[in-house]
């Protein structure tokens, strides 16, 4: 007979605070991931409508998702299952005593990333998958579906990460495990996109945690990351030798 040894399995008060967040993050991230990289579902855009038209809404789509399978899902089945914790639990607060503080490291971070930014998305390998709406001719409509597209999955992805996450964790098992937890899983979730965003994800990552927690919202990280990913994708867009902005004074 084989012999194995004493486990305690037994559901301890305290462990769903952290069991939970760390589960919820890594199944519906993988519920949103495989849903937009599904070809089936891309398939059925662009049988349906013509090439620009389906690159448009396929992508709206998967940042639609975004938003309600990373962000909106998660936060409700916490609110449900985690006794007594409400949004602003989550960063999805106001905090006036450190309004300004959230100020000057949004407009400091800023500052700082969209250069960057803007300076990598002119890169040819960066132009192979952005803008990722691969429509050839943008107007201002699509450039408006892009942005709000954009925000409205970080946003998600934010909730997700630096919400959802991250505040549950630190009450539960302190600052710093808290934070090597949601690095670890962060910087994975960017092994499709290649080493240097990967490596890139830690320190990011390990900042915008810190800036979360210190502002008790998740305000920062939401805000930093539109603007690298505005930059980063109307820059491969103003750089990209296939695809064009024509603007309604120019449109026949």
């Amino acid at each position: 007979m084989y012999q194995t040894l004493d486990v305690d399995l037994g559901w301890k008060e305290g462990d769903l605070i952290t069991f939970l967040p760390v589960i919820l993050s890594l199944v519906f991230f993988v519920i949103h991931w495989f849903t937009a990289q599904s070809e089936g579902i891309k398939k059925r855009f662009y049988a349906r409508y013509s090439f620009d038209e389906a690159s448009i809404k396929h992508i709206f789509f998967t940042k639609y998702f975004g938003f309600i399978s990373m962000g909106v899902l998660p936060l409700v089945v916490c609110l449900l299952m985690l006794d007594g914790t409400t949004p602003s639990d989550y960063g999805l607060t106001i905090i006036p005593k450190t309004t300004f503080f959230s100020v000057v490291w949004t407009l400091g971070l800023t500052v700082l990333v969209v250069p960057i930014a803007y300076m990598s998305a002119k890169k040819p390998k960066n132009l192979v998958n952005y803008p990722q709406i691969r429509a050839k001719v943008w107007t201002e409509k699509t450039v408006f579906i892009n942005a709000l597209g954009w925000a409205l999955y970080l946003f998600g992805y934010e909730m997700l990460f630096r919400g959802t996450l991250l505040f549950p964790l630190t009450d539960a098992i302190g600052v710093w495990p808290a934070i090597a937890i949601n690095i670890a899983l962060y910087s994975a979730t960017h092994i499709p996109k290649g080493l240097d965003e990967t490596i890139g994800a830690i320190p990011l990552g390990l900042v915008l945690c810190l800036l979360t927690l210190m502002s008790g919202t998740i305000w920062i990280a939401f805000l930093v990351h539109v603007a690298m990913a505005w930059t980063n994708s109307f820059t491969a867009l103003k750089f990209h030798p296939e695809i064009n902005f024509i603007p309604k004074s120019k449109r026949g």
